[in-house]
Formats: structure tokens, C-alpha cells, sequence
């Protein structure tokens, strides 16, 4: 099915394509990049809300900078926080190297200590960082979110774990606390998709 649905949407750049197969074989963890299908769905989920700013909590291979970059309009920005520093010789050659290079302020650091040194409030935050600290970065985008702005948040149904009793670990253990927060947050609206590893949507009132 999901090969199906490939097939059937808007193709993935050969940009992208070297860069995904890159992910695969050179970084760890390589299931963490966002791919064709939630990449084009964050592009086109850009073009809907046109956001002037956008902070994105864990860039890795650059790959949803990229695709929410490319459906940004002219003369917005898309900063995005990398904690990890081991990640930049390869991620900053890939955003250097692209067509929307000059749309992303990629940085090395911990977002939840340097994004609000940045004084910009943010018409979308796209979270997809150290899972045991979303509800922190949940809390920080929602402090630096304008009025009917929106949270991304990805991998918040984390392959299912979040409803298995025994699976206790850490990063799922965050998820749920997460998703339990934000379900609870009369703040916004919410919505999770059943997309790869889960997607919410999350719109502040």
C-alpha cells in the first residue's frame, strides 16, 4: 500500500533521493529521516499555513528542513536546532548545497536553551527531537507560537509502543506523556495522523 502511495503523489527530487540514500548508508539510525511521503506532505502543509518563520527541534540529515523549505514563500526563514554536533559535517553541505539553502538557518545547539535567544515568534515548530523531552519542547514552541500557529510533532505513536503496557522505555514513556499532555491542553486543537510513525497536528487557539 504504502508503495502504492508513492506512485501516486508528487515525486521526490533527485536531491532528495541522493540524500535519503546518503542517510541510509552513511548516518545511524537512518529510519529517523522524514522520506518521500511525509516530506512532500510537510511541504505541502507549508504551502497551506505559509508561514513567515519556522523553528524545526532536531534537523539530522536536513531532509524535512529541505522539503519545508521548498514550500516556504519568499523571504521567510526556517531555523532548525541540531543538539547533536557530530551531525554537522554531514548535514551542512546537504542544506548549503541546495536550492533553499537561503531559506534555513541551520544551528548546532540545544533549542530549548538557544531558540529563544532568536526573539522571533514562529508561525509553525516542527518537533521531531530527544523524544523524553517533547512535552518541554512542546512547552517552549507554544511560548514562541503566534495565534493560530501550528505544532508538527513527529513520531508520536513511536511504531506503536505507545500502546503496549510493557514497553517502559524512556523515549516511548516520553511519547505517551506527550501525547497525554497535549490531549489534555485546552490551548489548541489536535489531531494525530496514523502517517509512518504518527504525525500530530496541533493548532494553537
Amino acid at each position: 500500500m504504502e508503495e502504492y502511495i508513492l506512485q501516486h503523489i508528487e515525486p521526490e527530487s533527485d536531491y532528495l533521493k541522493a540524500l535519503y540514500r546518503a542517510t541510509q548508508l552513511k548516518l545511524l539510525y537512518p529510519r529517523m529521516v522524514s522520506g518521500h511521503l511525509q516530506g512532500r506532505l510537510l511541504k505541502m502543509l507549508v504551502q497551506m499555513i505559509r508561514p513567515q518563520h519556522i523553528l524545526e527541534i532536531g534537523t539530522y540529515s536536513g531532509y524535512s528542513a529541505l522539503c519545508m523549505a521548498e514550500g516556504m514563500p519568499e523571504g521567510s526563514t526556517l531555523h532548525t536546532f541540531e543538539i547533536n554536533d557530530e551531525q554537522e559535517v554531514f548535514t551542512r553541505p546537504w542544506i548549503a548545497g541546495s536550492e533553499w539553502a537561503d531559506r534555513i538557518d541551520f544551528r548546532i545547539g540545544d533549542a530549548l536553551q538557544e531558540a529563544p535567544k532568536l526573539g522571533i515568534t514562529f508561525d509553525m515548530v516542527f518537533i521531531d527531537g530527544d523524544k523524553r523531552k517533547y512535552v518541554d519542547y512542546y512547552e517552549l514552541a507554544l511560548s514562541m507560537l503566534a495565534d493560530n500557529g501550528y505544532i508538527l510533532a513527529d513520531n508520536t505513536l513511536w511504531d506503536g509502543h505507545v500502546v503496549e503496557a510493557s514497553a517502559q522505555d524512556a523515549q516511548t514513556v516520553g511519547i505517551r506523556t506527550f501525547n497525554d499532555h497535549v490531549a489534555a491542553d485546552t490551548r489548541v486543537e489536535k489531531i494525530i495522523l496514523p502517517l509512518r510513525d504518527g504525525l500530530s497536528i496541533i493548532r494553537k487557539r
